[in-house]
């Protein structure tokens, strides 16, 4: 492990704060707001950010909040993001600080995310140990699938108003021990697309089936033939997911529907393997259907984009990640087939998108079940810290 350069942010930095950290993160995760209605969430944050002299911006996209804060002469500027809403999930943790709301919960860790930012937004306040601007992102609507928050920000201005060079964010990881990060260039998370098949048939008595043309036979022979997509069409060391979610058809047990509705879940990693899972899903479903002589409607929707790291930030984050914790507790991310809208951040500013170890036996993310892991705070918060005093330091030579 390198020595440690004491003149910039250290863990250690954040113990006083462990508290205030655990106190925060228990806040939030007891007042979940699900995407788009973050508005109590939001205004806790930017109270507390205004009341550290940020610079403040309510209302970015939404519920977004922004936050600014400069120092020295410098000219370099750098982004963090931290996303704040849940997701509609019914807690069953029975912790005594569980979701106070029914059927919301931060089943996802984005509690978690908030705490460790608002975390690093008090320490770079009081300290002020960097030279430029850094801008503080809390984004609503992580969760939203369709409009998300970071397209609504990015529509609503977000890089023209609050420029920066760089920009970076995080997520916690089950499985890996807290307090470790996990990093890696390029490719990272999935591209997410939705795919609604409608098969419309014939229907009747369920006892003169020959009388009909049958959706739900229709919509089996569809299931079966979709696990060949990826099995018989991309490349095996290529990474692809397509997952039929949903099957939809029916309602008495003497009647043959006259649909049947699939919904498909497809994950990729690379531009034309996403084209090429398009392409032979829909000639596919259309084929059997054909066949059967049953019509089709299908509607692809194609969601978040990759998430590609770039190299250099990448390379950046992970030396400063090593000067944090020691290379023993920084490894390389393996490929998640899970999207994140970071990947819009990404498409208009170089940066990076980090993994925070929640534990080797944390629940997975969506549980109902789950938990962020509140000995990962004062790691991820000094890891921004960090981050930004030793970017900014760099960006001005």
């Amino acid at each position: 492990m390198p020595a440690l350069d004491n003149s910039f942010a250290r863990v250690s930095d954040f113990e006083a704060m462990e508290a205030d950290l655990r106190a925060t993160r228990r806040y939030l995760h007891a007042n979940p707001e699900l995407s788009h209605e973050e508005a109590e969430t939001a205004r806790y944050v930017a109270d507390k950010l205004a009341a550290w002299g940020y610079e403040v911006t309510r209302n970015v996209g939404g519920h977004g909040v922004v936050a600014r804060l400069s120092s020295g002469t410098g000219t370099g500027s750098i982004a963090i993001r931290a996303d704040m809403d849940a997701l509609p999930i019914t807690e069953e943790t029975g912790l005594p600080y569980a979701s106070l709301r029914p059927g919301k919960m931060h089943a996802c860790g984005h509690d978690g995310h908030t705490a460790v930012l608002l975390g690093t937004a008090e320490y770079l306040a009081r300290t002020r140990r960097f030279d430029g601007t850094v801008t503080l992102i809390f984004q609503p609507a992580e969760e939203a699938g369709k409009i998300s928050g970071a397209q609504a920000m990015i529509a609503d201005g977000l890089f023209e108003r609050f420029p920066c060079d760089a920009i970076f964010g995080l997520h916690n990881h089950p499985g890996a021990p807290e307090g470790t990060i996990l990093l890696r260039s390029g490719p990272m998370m999935a591209a997410a697309d939705t795919v609604t098949i409608t098969i419309r048939g014939k229907g009747g008595h369920a006892s003169r089936p020959h009388l009909t043309i049958d959706p739900v036979v229709v919509a089996c022979h569809l299931v079966v033939a979709l696990q060949t997509v990826v099995s018989r069409n991309i490349d095996p060391t290529q990474t692809a997911v397509v997952t039929v979610g949903t099957i939809h058809a029916g309602q008495a047990v003497n009647v043959i529907p006259e649909e049947a509705r699939l919904a498909l879940s497809v994950r990729s990693f690379e531009p034309n393997i996403r084209d090429l899972l398009e392409e032979r899903i829909v000639r596919l479903a259309r084929s059997v259907a054909e066949g059967h002589g049953a019509s089709i409607e299908i509607d692809y929707e194609r969601g978040y984009p990759v998430v590609v790291n770039a190299e250099a930030e990448t390379a950046f984050a992970r030396m400063v990640a090593e000067e944090l914790v020691g290379a023993d507790k920084v490894a390389t991310c393996q490929m998640i087939p899970g999207s994140e809208d970071f990947s819009y951040f990404l498409e208009h500013r170089p940066g990076s998108f980090l993994r925070l170890g929640n534990g080797v036996n944390s629940a997975i993310l969506h549980s109902a079940q789950y938990d962020f892991a509140d000995d990962s705070l004062t790691v991820g918060a000094a890891m921004w810290a960090r981050l930004v005093e030793r970017y900014l330091q760099a960006a001005t030579r």
